[in-house]
């Protein structure tokens, strides 16, 4: 497994247009068989910068997700709502164990 937090400074006027494009991509991220999770999660004290926890089942699995039309079209239409460039750090899973992670997803 590999968990990739991706950590995102968005420009306080595009939070509303980046929050719809990011639950658009991640809805349709966890509908991938290499996607374990994806969750968006918001930064309470400045609600500007996000944290994308994706955890991957496999290390080749970043690149398939990379290749999809619907992340594609995600990093088109926020580069410009983007405060900075975006910055990533890569964990290895260490508890729960793989079957930990096959927990059901939340549409909506």
């Amino acid at each position: 497994m590999l968990i990739v937090h991706v950590f995102v400074h968005v420009k306080p006027d595009k939070i509303e247009a980046f929050t719809a494009a990011t639950l658009e991509n991640a809805r349709n991220s966890i509908q991938e068989p290499g996607i374990a999770r994806f969750d968006v999660i918001q930064q309470e004290d400045d609600p500007a910068r996000f944290v994308l926890v994706e955890v991957y089942r496999t290390t080749e699995d970043p690149a398939r997700h990379k290749e999809t039309a619907h992340y594609q079209k995600w990093r088109d239409t926020v580069a410009d709502m983007m405060a900075g460039p975006r910055t990533s750090i890569k964990y290895a899973n260490v508890f729960p164990d793989e079957t930990g992670w096959d927990l059901p997803q939340i549409s909506q």
